[in-house]
Formats: structure tokens, sequence, C-alpha cells
């Protein structure tokens, strides 16, 4: 078959049939006039919904208890000074990690003047499966430091002098208060935090609001343990993907409206 060609008019014909498409073009905003601001996402409030009636939180505390009367914490300890060096160390991490590299540790180093001798780089050594090691590391050594040199090497009783320890932040200084010390402190870890909101016990956007609004709700009887029962819950009941709300103790009471069961 012969080939067809077609001549320089054929092809300005063609290209003349083709729909030209425009660029877009930018308009420059007016000299002195605000740009349009980039959009940012927004942190929105927790959905609100009908606040826990009193005698519904001591409801759920009282199925907490009858179900768990002595709860414990999960981080493995031998006294106030190795709570707090576990709890600064479990930042990032799972209690059962810590556990796992704690156990040596602590077989030789259970005091800030022992941790103080055995020295930053071994005690890098033991910790090295755990997240953030080596800052988690040098800030065990400095606490153990200033514990001695400003606590005659005692960990304080005050949630102000523990938070000037390094590494130690709010989350810190309550959990050894609760329990070393016994008192009636509300450590607000992530599994806390989503329970406060998600049940609507105590919505907020920051820890330290959940924290506060546990403070104002829970009764005094039940404040001792109070934090234990709603890490355990959120940690095994709870879950941040998918809640267990078949067999949860507080389905009946909680506000979460998207709960099942």
């Amino acid at each position: 078959m012969a080939k067809i060609t077609r001549g320089p008019q054929a092809k300005s014909k063609l290209a003349a049939a083709k729909p030209v498409k425009k660029a877009a073009v930018k308009s420059k905003p007016a000299r002195g006039a605000k740009r349009p601001a980039s959009p940012r996402p927004s942190r929105t409030r927790p959905t609100k919904t009908k606040p826990w009636a009193a005698a519904e939180v001591h409801e759920a505390f009282s199925r907490f208890r009858n179900a768990n009367p002595e709860p414990k914490g999960e981080l493995e300890h031998l006294n106030p000074y190795t709570l707090l060096v576990a709890v600064v160390l479990s930042a990032q991490a799972t209690d059962a990690g810590v556990n796992k590299a704690t156990r040596a540790l602590f077989a030789v180093a259970d005091t800030p003047e022992k941790m103080l001798a055995l020295g930053e780089d071994k005690v890098r050594d033991y910790i090295k499966t755990i997240g953030l090691y080596r800052n988690k590391a040098k800030n065990i050594i400095a606490l153990s430091r200033k514990l001695i040199a400003e606590f005659a090497g005692v960990v304080p009783r005050t949630r102000a002098e523990i938070e000037t320890l390094p590494g130690a932040g709010r989350k810190t200084a309550n959990v050894v208060l609760n329990m070393a010390y016994g008192e009636h402190t509300m450590a607000v870890d992530t599994h806390v935090f989503r329970v406060g909101n998600r049940t609507g016990l105590a919505p907020g956007i920051t820890p330290l609001e959940v924290e506060l609004g546990l403070e104002k709700v829970i009764p005094s009887e039940f404040m001792l343990h109070a934090h234990h029962w709603l890490i355990l819950h959120g940690r095994y009941t709870c879950l941040a993907r998918k809640p267990r709300c078949e067999v949860c103790l507080i389905n009946d009471l909680c506000r979460w409206p998207e709960k099942s069961a």
C-alpha cells in the first residue's frame, strides 16, 4: 500500500483543529494586600458529651476496685530510686522492654551511688535495647549525681523537686509520688489520656487538662489506685484502634458515641 504523506498545508489544518490549552495564569495580589493564610491543622477540642454524674463515677471505680482490688504498676523496681529510673527509661518505650533491660541493671546498681560508680558507658550498655538509650543513660547519671549532691541520695517527696531531676517531668513525678510514697496523684500517660477523653470522664486537649479533670471527679477513696485502673483499662480493654467494648466493665456508663455492645 502506498504511504500517504501530508503536505505542510494539511499539517497546518490539523494543528488548527486541535484545541489549545491555555496555561493557568496566577493572579498576583495587589501591592500591600495580605496573602491568604495557608491552612493549618487545627487542634479541636474533644467532643462535648454529657458530664458524668458523681454517682456514675463512683459506680465505675467501684467496679474497677471489685475486679482488681490491689492493682500494681507493671514497671519492675526495688525501691523509690529504681522506680524513678524505670519511669525515666519508660518514655517512648514499653514497660516490658524496660523491665527486660533493668533487671540486670538494678542487680548491680540499685542506688544513686552505685549507678554513678557504674558510669554512663556501662549504663548505656545495659539499656541499649530501649529507645533513646544514649540520652537516657546520660539523664540517669545526671539525676543520680543530683540526688547525691542535693537530696542526700534520697528521691524527694514533692513534685516540684522531682521535676528538677534530669529526664523527670510531671508524669514521672506523679508516678513516683503515687507508687513510692502513696500520694493521691494522677499520672496521665497515653492510655489514661485516651480513656479520659473517649469515655467523656475527663476530656481535655493536654495531659494536664485530663489530669486535673480526673482529680476533680474521682472520689478520694479511689485516688490511690485510680491511675493504675485507668492505665490497665486503656492497655488491655479500651485499646487505641479496636476497643474491646464487649468486655468493658463500664460500657453502659461510657459516653463514647462509637462504642459497641
